[in-house]
C-alpha cells in the first residue's frame, strides 16, 4: 500500500480549514499523514487551530512561514519539502472532501501520471450552514443534492456519481481546461524531478497550470479524477487578481518550449528561523 501525504494549504480561515480536516480524519489512517501548508495565518487563528484540530489516525504537522502576501506556491512547496509520503495530494482548506476521497486518490494513483480533480462549488448559504456545523455536506443524500442544485447552491453533480476505472481518464497530452491545484496528486518523485510549483509566479493564478505543463514535459500524462474525487468548494470572496494575465502568458510562453525544473522550488528551499512546524497529532 503506498504512502500518502495530505498537503492541505490554508490561510486565515480556520473555520473552513477545520471542517476539511474532520472529513479527512474520518477517512486517513496508518500509510497516510496530513502537513498543513500554511501561508501565514495570523496567531489568532493559529491558535484556535491548535485547540480544535481533530484527531487523526495518522501524523499531523502544521508548517508556517511568514505572510509576505499570496504565496500559495512557496507554501505547497514547504508542505511537500516536509512530507514523508511517496505520493502526494494537494489540497486546499475551504475544500471540502467527499467521504471516499481517499479511497478514490489511492484507487487512481498510477506511476506515470498525475491525478487531476474537480470541484463543486457551494453558496454561501451552504457554506455558512456546514461553517455552524448545521450539516455535513460530505455526508447528504442524493436528494438534498438534487435540491441544492435546483435552489443554486451547488453548480453542479458530478460527486453523486463514481466512475472508479481508468477508462477514458488518461490524457495523453497538456490540456489547460480544469487544471486545480485544490485537488491535485502526484508521485514525489515527478514532483522532485520537476523542483515543485515554481514560486516566481506572483499573486494569484496559473502556477498549478505551470506545473502540469513541465509535468506533461517530463513526460507525466494526466489522469482525469472527475466522478471521483470531487471536493466541495466552500463559499468565499475572490482574491484579487491583478496578475492573472501576467501569469496566463507565462504559461502560454512555456508552452513552446521543453521547460521541466521550475525556476524557483523544491531545490531552492531554505527552511530558516522564520519557519515553523507544529506536530498537532
Amino acid at each position: 500500500m503506498i504512502t500518502i501525504s495530505f498537503i492541505v494549504l490554508s490561510y486565515n480561515r480556520v473555520d473552513a480549514l477545520l471542517v476539511v480536516l474532520e472529513a479527512l480524519a474520518r477517512q486517513c489512517g496508518s500509510n497516510h499523514e496530513v502537513v498543513i501548508a500554511d501561508d501565514g495565518s495570523n496567531p489568532s487563528q493559529l491558535e484556535l487551530l491548535f485547540q480544535k484540530c481533530p484527531a487523526f489516525k495518522c501524523p499531523v504537522r502544521h508548517v508556517w512561514h511568514p505572510d509576505t502576501g499570496f504565496t500559495a506556491a512557496a507554501a505547497r512547496n514547504l508542505g511537500a519539502h516536509f512530507a514523508t509520503g511517496e505520493y502526494l495530494v494537494f489540497l486546499d482548506g475551504d475544500c471540502l472532501p467527499g467521504k471516499s476521497f481517499v479511497n478514490a486518490h489511492t484507487q487512481l494513483a498510477e506511476q506515470g501520471c498525475f491525478v487531476n480533480g474537480s470541484r463543486v462549488l457551494l453558496s454561501e448559504r451552504l457554506t455558512a450552514q456546514a461553517l455552524r456545523r448545521e450539516l455535513d455536506l460530505s455526508d447528504q443524500s442524493a436528494a438534498f443534492w438534487f435540491k441544492a442544485r435546483w435552489l443554486g447552491d451547488s453548480n453542479k453533480l458530478l460527486h453523486m456519481l463514481f466512475w472508479p476505472w481508468s477508462l477514458f481518464r488518461v490524457k495523453p497530452s497538456f490540456k489547460w481546461r480544469g487544471i486545480r491545484s485544490c485537488n491535485l496528486a502526484v508521485w514525489r518523485s515527478d514532483f522532485v524531478a520537476v523542483n515543485g510549483f515554481d514560486e516566481t509566479f506572483e499573486g494569484w493564478g496559473h502556477e498549478d497550470a505551470d506545473l502540469v505543463l513541465r509535468l506533461s514535459h517530463l513526460g507525466v500524462k494526466r489522469k482525469n479524477g472527475f466522478l471521483a474525487t470531487e471536493v466541495l468548494h466552500l463559499w468565499h470572496r475572490e482574491s484579487t487578481r491583478d496578475q492573472a494575465s501576467v501569469n496566463k502568458q507565462r504559461v502560454f510562453d512555456r508552452m513552446n518550449t521543453r521547460l521541466v525544473r521550475s525556476e524557483k522550488g523544491l531545490r531552492e528551499i531554505a527552511v530558516d528561523n522564520t519557519v515553523r512546524v507544529t506536530k498537532l497529532h
